[in-house]
């Protein structure tokens, strides 16, 4: 799969689900449910045990789908963005911006979002060859500073996570953001096995982002 081509798709799927749950059992359900909610992009934090396993068995599942695109989240490292890449991983995203996992992700043709929070952090992540910057934690920030950013920076492509919910969705996307990715609110019910909760919230998410 082409880099490109991955890109493509995540940016088309607009909602990256950022799952982080206490199990591999867990996570691989939470997943399915926000996939039968119609999210298509799935972000498997390495914080689960044993996520390059979710990750290798997402991507068996869903491996007749052009859609479904599967990442690896909270990547700390260059040995671990390789490990992901080796388990399936078509996109690994960071807390912040590391060199040397660049570098790996772009020997191997794999999107890397990184984390970052200052211009300067952006612009030295796009001069290391990434393509869209995660705004992060984006709670800690108003959705008007997107405009502030591509004032000097107009090729940027960001996508806030942290703190996106339901009421925040639009004003995020309607100030510029290329995706979004949703973590704890978009899960709620995974603890008490309540997966038909997931997937109603999934759906929720989705018809919002469509809407603008």
């Amino acid at each position: 799969m082409k880099k490109g081509d991955v890109l493509a798709r995540l940016e088309k799927a607009g909602i990256v689900a950022v799952v982080r749950e206490q199990t591999e059992t867990h996570a691989l359900k939470a997943a399915q449910a926000v996939v039968d909610g119609c999210i298509l992009g799935l972000e498997i934090t390495f914080s689960v045990p044993n996520a390059a396993s979710v990750i290798t068995r997402l991507k068996k599942m869903y491996s007749s789908s052009s859609e479904v695109v599967v990442g690896a989240g909270t990547v700390l490292d260059a040995i671990t963005a390789r490990f992901a890449i080796m388990s399936g991983a078509e996109f690994i995203v960071s807390p912040s911006f590391n060199l040397e996992t660049a570098q790996v992700c772009n020997l191997y043709q794999v999107p890397y979002l990184p984390g970052c929070m200052t211009i300067t952090e952006m612009q030295q992540a796009m001069i290391s060859g990434v393509e869209i910057v995660k705004l992060f934690p984006a709670n800690n920030f108003e959705p008007s500073l997107i405009k502030s950013v591509k004032a000097p920076l107009p090729q940027i492509s960001i996508m806030p996570t942290g703190g996106i919910n339901l009421e925040n969705l639009l004003t995020w996307k309607e100030a510029g953001a290329a995706l979004v990715g949703v973590g704890g609110n978009l899960f709620k019910g995974v603890s008490e096995n309540d997966y038909e909760q997931v997937q109603n919230t999934a759906t929720a998410y989705i018809k919002k982002w469509q809407q603008a």
